[in-house]
C-alpha cells in the first residue's frame, strides 16, 4: 500500500494532525483497536488556557515550569501556552461543547495552577468531547482514511530514513507494508508497563519501542507521573479520579480519617501530583493501611451527579455513592513525560519521523506534567508536527524499502513484567532494585513466532519500555519531579538535564547521555 501521509493513533494529537494534513494529501490513520480506544477517550480533566479575565498565558507558562520541577525547555512551553487560547477558539469552532454558564466558558482550578483556567466538558469527559469534534470535522474530508485492529509493528527504513510502516492485521494474521511520505506516532502513553495504572488496555509505549527500535532518540524516559487517586477496590480497575476533584475542594484522608496532606506541602491537596502521590504512599507505610480517602462528602447535594456523572455512576456501579461515603484510593502509573525526543514541530532524531502527544517528549513537561496540559499539548503540538510533516521531503522515497528483519518476542510473561516495573521502577526507586529490573529484563530468552498476535506485539513492547525505564532512571541518580531516588534524594546542581537514550549503531546496546534543558 501507499499512501501520502501515515498517522499512527487517533486520539487528539493524531485527530489533530489528521485534519492539518488532509488538505495537502491522502492521510492514513492507524488505530490498533476501535477508533473510540484511546487514552483521550478516557481523559476526565480538562484543557488547561489563559483565557480567563483574571489570567495571563505568563503565569500558565510560570505554573508550567515550575511543575516541571527545572526540567521544562522554556521555548516549547512558551510555544504551548501561547497557542493554547487560538487552539481552544478552534476546537469550539469546531464544535466542541464546553461546559459554560450560561454564554460565559467555565473555568476551574487543578492542582498546582495558580488561576481557574481548565475547561470542561460534559463534567469529566473533555477528551471524548474533543475526539467527538475532531473525528466528525474528519468526516468531512475524503482523503482522511481510518484504519482500525491494526496494529503497526515496525518502521519501514532505507538509507536511514523512514518510508512507511509495517502493519500487523489481527483478523487476518498477515503482514501489510505501507509506504508514506512521512509518519507520524500518535500512540500516546505507557502506563500498561507498570502493575497498576489508570491507562487503557492500548497504552502499551508502542511509539516508543518502535521508534527506539529504529534508531531513535528516546528522552526523559525515566519520568512517569503517578496519579494520586486512582480508585482502590477489589476487581475494579485503577479508575481516575479526576484532579478536578480536588480542586472542588476534596479532601485526602488517612485510615484514622484525618487529613494528612498539609504536613507534606504547603498547598495541601492541591500539591503537584508527584508530592501527593509519595505523599500518600508514605502515609500508608506510616499508618499500614493499603489505601488512603477522597472525601466528598461535605459537597452540596446534587454536585457530583451534575459536575463530575462518569465519576459518581462509576464509583456506585462498585458501591461507593461519593455523596455518602469517602473513595478508597491510592496513585497509579498515568502520564509519560518522557518519550520519542523531537523538537518543538515533532521532528524525531530519524528522517521523515514525526512524533506527538504523549508519546513525545518535547520538554514542555519537564520532570511534571501540570495538570491538564495534556490534551492541550496533543492539540497544539499535533497541528504543528502536521505542518512540519508538510514541509519535510515532498518525494516518497525511491526503490525498493527492504523489510525489517523477522521480530523476536521475549520468553516472560506481561504480568511478570508489569510487577518488575511496578515494584521496582514505581513511586520511589533504588539503585539496588533498578539494577536487579534491569538484570531480570535482560536476562530473558528470546525466540521467532511466525504466528504472534497483536497482544505478543504489545508484550514485546511492554518488555522494552520497562528495560528503557530502569536504564534510565538507574542512570539519573538525583531526585527530580516524578522520578524520585531514595538512595539519591537531592537533585542535581542547575542546570537540569535531559536524559537521551539511543541504541548504539555499532554494538546495538543501550546508551545514555544527559544535556542540558533550554
Amino acid at each position: 500500500m501507499e499512501t501520502d501521509f501515515v498517522v499512527v493513533g487517533a486520539g487528539v494529537a493524531g485527530l489533530r494532525a489528521a485534519l492539518e494534513l488532509a488538505p495537502a494529501g491522502r492521510v492514513l490513520v492507524i488505530t490498533k483497536d476501535s477508533l473510540r480506544e484511546s487514552s483521550s477517550e478516557y481523559a476526565q480533566g480538562g484543557i488547561a488556557a489563559a483565557m480567563n479575565d483574571d489570567d495571563e498565558v505568563s503565569l500558565h507558562e510560570s505554573d508550567t515550569v515550575v511543575a516541571g520541577d527545572g526540567l521544562c525547555d522554556s521555548a516549547a512551553v512558551r510555544t504551548l501556552v501561547e497557542e493554547a487560547p487560538a487552539a481552544i477558539e478552534q476546537l469550539i469552532e469546531w464544535g466542541a461543547g464546553f461546559d459554560r454558564e450560561g454564554t460565559k466558558l467555565m473555568f476551574a482550578r487543578e492542582g498546582a495552577h495558580s488561576r481557574n483556567r481548565v475547561l470542561h466538558a460534559n463534567g469529566d469527559s473533555t477528551g471524548r468531547e474533543l475526539v467527538r469534534a475532531m473525528r466528525a470535522r474528519a468526516a468531512a474530508f475524503d482523503n482522511i482514511r481510518f484504519q482500525s485492529f491494526e496494529a503497526v509493528t515496525d518502521l519501514l527504513m532505507k538509507d536511514g530514513a523512514v518510508g512507511g510502516v509495517l502493519v500487523h492485521d489481527e483478523s487476518s494474521h498477515s503482514t501489510v507494508a505501507i509506504r508514506a511520505r512521512a509518519v507520524l506516532l500518535a500512540t500516546g502513553g505507557l502506563g500498561r508497563v507498570f502493575e497498576n495504572t489508570t491507562n487503557p488496555d492500548v497504552a502499551t509505549g508502542d511509539g516508543v519501542a518502535i521508534a527506539y527500535r529504529n534508531g531513535a532518540e528516546i528522552a526523559d524516559i525515566e519520568f512517569v507521573q503517578f496519579h494520586p487517586t486512582a480508585l482502590f477496590v477489589e476487581k475494579a480497575p485503577r479508575f481516575l479520579l479526576s484532579e478536578a476533584l480536588r480542586g472542588e475542594g476534596a479532601y485526602l484522608r488517612n485510615a484514622a480519617g484525618e487529613r494528612f496532606m498539609d504536613r507534606y506541602h504547603t498547598l495541601a491537596e492541591l500539591a503537584p501530583r508527584d508530592v501527593v502521590s509519595r505523599s500518600i504512599v508514605q502515609e500508608c507505610r506510616a499508618t499500614g493501611a493499603p489505601c488512603v480517602y477522597l472525601d466528598m462528602t461535605h459537597f452540596a447535594p446534587g454536585v457530583l451527579k451534575k459536575e463530575f456523572p462518569r465519576i459518581y455512576e462509576t464509583c456506585l456501579h462498585y458501591g461507593i455513592d461519593l455523596e455518602k461515603v469517602p473513595a478508597p484510593v491510592r496513585p497509579a502509573a498515568h502520564y509519560s513525560m518522557g518519550g520519542i525526543r523531537t523538537d518543538a514541530d515533532g521532528r524525531a532524531s530519524l528522517p521523515r519521523l514525526f512524533a506527538a502527544g504523549e508519546a513525545a517528549c518535547t520538554g514542555v513537561h519537564g520532570a511534571n506534567r501540570l495538570a491538564s496540559n495534556s490534551l492541550l499539548e496533543g492539540i497544539v503540538f499535533g497541528a504543528r508536527a502536521a505542518r512540519a510533516m508538510l514541509e519535510a521531503d515532498q518525494k516518497p522515497l525511491v526503490g525498493e524499502i527492504p523489510a525489517p528483519p523477522p521480530p523476536r518476542f521475549p520468553l516472560i510473561r506481561e504480568a511478570d513484567i508489569r510487577a518488575i516495573a511496578w515494584n521496582s521502577c514505581g513511586i520511589l526507586r533504588s539503585g539496588p532494585e533498578l539494577s536487579a529490573a534491569l538484570k531480570l529484563l535482560r536476562s530473558c530468552e528470546r525466540r521467532y513466532m511466525p504466528e504472534a498476535t497483536r497482544k505478543d506485539f504489545e508484550q514485546r513492547n511492554i518488555h522494552l519500555v520497562a528495560l528503557l525505564i530502569a536504564f534510565a532512571a538507574l542512570a539519573r541518580t538525583e531526585s527530580r519531579g516524578g522520578h524520585f531516588r531514595t538512595d539519591y534524594p537531592a537533585k542535581w546542581p542547575d542546570p537540569a538535564k535531559h536524559s537521551v537514550i539511543q541504541r548504539s549503531a555499532e554494538t546495538g546496546e543501550l546508551e545514555v547521555s544527559f544535556v542540558p534543558g533550554k
